[in-house]
């Protein structure tokens, strides 16, 4: 890491700060049952990460739901907004691991959902001053693996992306965060643990929110 200190902290949402891949897997799988359509098998991991525009064309060019990608967006968001509104999945930590780590560093968000999931969970959980800077991969034109979302965070908050921190836990997430050139702690998501050679990528891995301390993120400007 350039110099020898941490100056930002950008955080994933989804998988890391609130447990809604299984939501965003039942909901989609729901719109393309409704159509009839089978799942196909890769299609869950496929579209971890990628984009609103990207998901719901995907929904419709490989798993064929018959609609437009901005109706089946539609849908789908307004099911995902609906869950949150009946209860706010927050994984177990992360309200604790913001406050903790914000108190140090500034915090960035760089998240696959789209902006208004994005607000909701943060005003929900009562976090949305403790990020100085949150970007969508709607914003940036391209998803996770592409490396943009986390480019334009660590931009945003005006620092070297080598002496940012990412926290991540899907492979496509550990991917975006590594090629953006910031230092990656991974906390593998239950459900859908990444690929090894995703997780090989990380520079420290743990297997839950509380096990990230201030000397745990600290240390990590020795990497490398």
């Amino acid at each position: 890491m350039a110099g020898d200190v941490v100056h930002a902290v950008v955080f994933d949402l989804d998988g890391v700060l609130v447990d809604s891949e299984q939501l965003w897997d039942v909901v989609r799988r729901g719109v393309a049952s409704e159509a009839g359509r089978p799942w196909p098998a890769e299609a869950t991991r496929a579209m971890q990460g990628m984009s609103t525009a990207e998901w719901s064309t995907y929904l419709t060019d490989v798993v064929g739901v018959p609609a437009e990608p901005d109706e089946v967006a539609t849908t789908v968001l307004g099911r995902m907004a609906a869950q949150y509104d009946a209860r706010l999945p927050l994984l177990p930590g992360a309200v604790e691991v913001v406050e903790r780590l914000g108190r140090r560093w500034p915090l960035g968000l760089a998240s696959s959902s789209p902006r208004r999931l994005i607000d909701t969970v943060l005003e929900s959980a009562g976090l949305a001053q403790r990020f100085q800077v949150s970007v969508s991969t709607e914003e940036v034109g391209a998803g996770k693996p592409s490396p943009a979302v986390y480019q334009t965070a660590v931009q945003r908050l005006g620092v070297d992306p080598l002496q940012a921190i990412a926290i991540e836990d899907s492979s496509n997430g550990l991917r975006s965060a590594a090629t953006a050139g910031l230092g990656v702690l991974a906390v593998p998501n239950a459900t859908f643990p990444p690929s090894e050679d995703a997780l090989a990528l990380a520079d420290v891995v743990v297997d839950s929110l509380d096990e990230i301390t201030l000397e745990l993120v600290a240390s990590m400007s020795r990497r490398g």
